[in-house]
């Protein structure tokens, strides 16, 4: 069974940075995609960015392009998520999740998630 299980977040300021890791487990994920969505309250969920398992060809939500960065290591099963420059507007609840196949911007083409993470930034 796949098990996703995210860490880091927290509570920071405006213009601070955090570092957000999903830790994967369960099977060999080369032949799948990885994203990282987030709800922030009285909203919907909304893709932030995703990441190829395989080839590592990402995708980044307009929100996210510049200040956030994907990356995994193949040998730990992680997929990070750097955010710099951090707005209030980022606060959310962050889920790492993956899909069998090609990248999605959808949540419900998605087959497992996290439990999330929640990121707060104050103003």
């Amino acid at each position: 069974q796949v098990q996703l299980v995210e860490s880091g977040g927290g509570l920071v300021q405006a213009g601070d940075s955090l570092r957000l890791s999903c830790a994967a487990s369960g099977r060999t994920f080369n032949s799948y995609f990885m994203g990282w969505f987030r709800q922030a309250p009285g909203k919907e969920r909304e893709f932030v960015v995703g990441i190829s398992w395989s080839g590592g060809t990402t995708y980044y939500a307009d929100s996210a392009k510049g200040r956030f960065t994907i990356s995994r290591d193949s040998a730990k099963n992680t997929v990070d998520l750097q955010m710099n420059s951090l707005k209030p507007e980022d606060t959310a609840v962050y889920y790492c999740a993956c899909r069998r196949g090609g990248p999605s911007r959808m949540g419900s083409a998605y087959e497992y998630w996290g439990q999330g993470t929640q990121v707060t930034v104050s103003a």
